[in-house]
């Protein structure tokens, strides 16, 4: 009887807090969605080319005629296939960075950090080096290296199951080996391959065009309810193996799963737009912070990556127009800027 009161003083001291951090991530989640959908709508309007609303969604929506060929081709075989591309890119690296961060236990579990993404870079610039680097060949290529990274770095991290910690220093690891394989790869491949591999690893949402929309958007269709179906597997187990199997969750079985999930997120974002850097990381960081929640937010982490890349990209095409940097590299310095005031609150919080 005593502790039934408990524990329902405890339900009602606790059940205000409850729903005020379901209103706040409710709220987060809607202005997000509403950024996207404004970030959108400027991209498609500026660049070297000018287009009005008007005429951009008469393109879009095929309500209007134009005696200017251009505006329809600017907007629905350039700009739209861009904003798409960087949705679908971002939401897919968001949530595979949420994944790794929930399987690893460590706020620096992000495929870029564990090596995963260098793995799929090292998969298309041999794609590009030695098959001529068409853009079906470097996309699979880049699916193959992440795939085949991730089950060495899981093979190498087993010892009689695996553990997070295990895996994001094995990952570091082969990703140190990996990168240097990258550079040599580069260093030693003919001028025009080498041209064509740097400027496909600096990652960019230049050349996006329907065709990896639809890869990403089928990939994320499959992937996305998949990893919904291991959400009481990743609530669970970061409360430690021994607990989350008393519970019933073959701990392995999802963990692989999980591994696999992630890792496929990030291949197909990398195959469409390169290794766009820091997404994964800091995607899901920032949702927790802003919505003041510890929670696993796969929704919430796929919406901020989104916003991250449309960001990152409209900067790179506006800060030193009429020429363009690449989305990657807005990401890389910002990400390493945030990289390193995480790690600063974190040594403050130390005693």
């Amino acid at each position: 009887m005593r502790d039934s009161l408990r524990r329902a003083h405890v339900h009602r001291r606790l059940g205000p807090l409850r729903v005020r951090h379901e209103r706040r991530g409710a709220v987060v989640h809607a202005l997000l969605v509403a950024g996207i959908l404004v970030l959108g709508t400027v991209s498609l309007l500026i660049g070297d080319y000018d287009i009005s609303v008007a005429d951009a969604f008469g393109a879009i929506f095929g309500t209007q005629t134009f005696d200017d060929p251009l505006v329809p081709y600017f907007v629905d075989q350039v700009r739209l296939p861009r904003v798409v591309g960087g949705i679908l890119v971002g939401a897919a690296l968001g949530t595979s960075g949420a994944i790794f961060q929930v399987l690893s236990g460590n706020p620096l579990g992000s495929p870029d950090i564990i090596g995963f993404t260098r793995g799929s870079a090292t998969g298309a610039i041999i794609a590009i080096i030695v098959f001529g680097g068409s853009t079906p060949v470097v996309a699979a290529g880049a699916i193959v290296g992440g795939l085949v990274t991730a089950a060495v770095v899981y093979g190498l991290a087993w010892r009689g199951g695996v553990s997070g910690y295990r895996l994001v220093l094995v990952g570091i690891g082969v990703g140190a080996v990996l990168a240097a394989v990258n550079s040599l790869l580069i260093v030693k491949a003919d001028l025009a391959a080498a041209q064509k591999a740097s400027q496909w690893m600096a990652g960019s949402l230049n050349a996006t065009l329907w065709p990896q929309c639809a890869a990403v958007a089928l990939a994320i269709a499959v992937l996305l309810p998949a990893a919904a179906g291991q959400f009481r597997a990743m609530t669970l187990m970061p409360l430690g193996d021994p607990l989350a199997i008393g519970l019933g969750v073959r701990v392995e079985r999802s963990r692989l799963l999980m591994v696999v999930i992630g890792v496929a997120l990030m291949a197909v974002a990398v195959a469409a737009a390169g290794p766009i850097a820091f997404v994964a990381l800091a995607a899901p960081h920032l949702m927790r912070r802003i919505t003041r929640t510890s929670g696993i937010g796969l929704f919430g982490a796929g919406l901020m990556g989104a916003f991250l890349v449309l960001v990152s990209d409209l900067i790179a095409r506006r800060v030193i127009a009429p020429n363009e940097l690449a989305v990657g590299v807005v990401t890389g310095s910002l990400g390493g800027i945030y990289l390193i005031i995480l790690l600063g609150m974190e040594w403050r919080r130390r005693p």
